[in-house]
């Protein structure tokens, strides 16, 4: 008997069949290698490795709130992969907003700091990075700043398996440019074209292409 579509297992309420459709959508997650070896191995943090973005959100409109201002959800995912100072940058221009690009960052920072215990591993992506260790150099190319992609991955308990970390502090331009993932390479001695890139948005994947790498989306029940 083959495994049922989403949709089809219905229980009579509303609440119980949105559960039985997620629980469906995750139990046919599954992430397909790329056949060839990868001298590389790159991976986003957030909404990659860390089901951190939920926590983003919040710590943005906590940040945002004392201005009266609200970042909408839609948006926040659409803009994933973007520093913290290019998406106060995006909000102003967008919405006509004045916010001060440095102190609301700042602000963003501390609040996601204070939040950074609520995050959880995104477990598949976990489970890669245990299998990969060793095999091959492993990096972090972030846009968070480092401050914020060192307590999630010390919550996470990952600092140990990455030979380098790259955050926003370390380029000049972010995702969607290759930047990242070109300093990621270069420090660990790779070619770009013999790195695999693992992310989970389309900021993300469009840097992986600029930079020449292959790529593996991570599943999630955005993307």
């Amino acid at each position: 008997m083959g495994c049922p579509r989403v949709g089809q297992i219905k229980s009579g309420r509303p609440v119980l069949n949105a559960l039985i459709s997620r629980a469906i959508i995750l139990s046919i997650m599954t992430i397909q290698l790329p056949k060839r070896n990868f001298n590389g191995y790159i991976f986003d943090c957030d909404g990659t490795l860390a089901d951190s973005m939920p926590v983003h959100l919040l710590a943005w409109n906590q940040a945002l709130a004392k201005s009266g201002k609200f970042f909408p959800k839609e948006l926040f995912y659409h803009w994933g992969g973007r520093t913290t100072t290019h998406v106060v940058e995006c909000l102003n221009d967008k919405f006509g907003w004045n916010l001060n690009v440095s102190a609301t960052a700042k602000e963003k920072e501390s609040r996601y700091l204070e939040l950074v215990v609520q995050v959880q591993p995104i477990a598949v992506a976990v489970e890669l990075v245990h299998a990969l260790h060793g095999t091959a150099p492993l990096a972090i190319a972030s846009g968070g700043s480092r401050k914020m992609i060192m307590a999630t991955l010390e919550t996470l308990g990952l600092v140990q398996f990455f030979d380098t970390i790259v955050c926003a502090e370390d380029y000049q331009h972010g995702k969607p440019a290759p930047d990242p993932f070109l300093e990621a390479a270069r420090r660990m001695g790779v070619p770009p074209e013999d790195c695999l890139v693992f992310e989970d948005s389309p900021t993300g994947v469009a840097a992986a292409k600029a930079a020449g790498m292959d790529f593996v989306i991570i599943p999630t029940e955005k993307n």
